[in-house]
């Protein structure tokens, strides 16, 4: 039996343009199974952000099926996504969408509070989220007072605290220089060693090059599916 948390089969979406339809996503079949590290990869235009939205249940396709984590997801009402988005995905954003008046800690503390986890919990299993990124001496530092660096790995700390089925990455060193950019990967090769089933969504060639396996979306359709044989090495976390 597979252990695939992402399932795709012959997935497509397409949009309405006044009297003109967009074909964004013409039938992509896609498989990732449990502890795999997957970056998807394209140019602007490619499909790659309207895929990555199906994967992360902020859309839903126009035909095809899609399971997360054995759940048929495809049909789901609105808030059946909600749900799902909150207990299976953790997503990391590259604009980081942090609370500005919120401490790291209560940053990290949200996707609990909306999943209904008591007060001395959430502040116990954030507290050990941040510990995980490293930012143990920043948890009561609000996002003006951190770095853009620190800024990501509170993201990061808030999307792992679920302990979510799949990490979503999207350009996830967008906002960020060079070395910085390095440290990410290095904390995210240190996140899919322990265990985690991650994604990354890039344009950029440099990042895809650290994960296990890139995947790369033209026109709509999977053009290629490679392992990595050999990951770029990402320096110190």
């Amino acid at each position: 039996m597979s252990d695939a948390v992402i399932r795709a089969e012959g997935l497509t979406r397409s949009f309405s343009m006044g009297t003109t339809t967009v074909q964004a996503l013409r039938g992509i079949d896609l498989t990732i199974e449990r502890g795999e590290y997957v970056a998807i990869m394209g140019p602007s235009g490619s499909g790659k952000s309207t895929l990555m939205n199906l994967i992360g249940c902020l859309d839903t396709p126009t035909d095809g099926q899609y399971h997360l984590n054995g759940t048929a997801v495809a049909q789901l009402a609105e808030h059946e996504l909600a749900r799902i988005r909150n207990k299976e995905i953790g997503f990391v954003f590259q604009s980081f969408n942090l609370l500005a008046r919120a401490t790291a800690l209560r940053n990290v503390e949200l996707p609990l509070i909306y999943g209904g986890i008591g007060p001395k919990e959430r502040r116990e299993r954030a507290a050990e989220a941040l510990r995980e990124v490293d930012l143990d001496d920043r948890m009561d530092h609000r996002p003006n007072e951190l770095s853009g660096g620190q800024r990501q790995r509170v993201s990061i700390a808030r999307a792992l605290v679920t302990k979510p089925a799949l990490l979503l990455a999207d350009e996830p060193t967008g906002n960020l220089d060079s070395k910085t950019s390095h440290e990410i990967m290095a904390l995210f090769q240190r996140l899919h060693e322990s265990g985690n089933t991650m994604v990354v969504v890039t344009h950029e060639r440099e990042i895809a090059d650290h994960t296990r396996r890139v995947v790369t979306i033209r026109d709509g359709l999977v053009a290629s599916d490679q392992l990595n044989d050999a990951p770029s090495s990402s320096g110190t976390a």
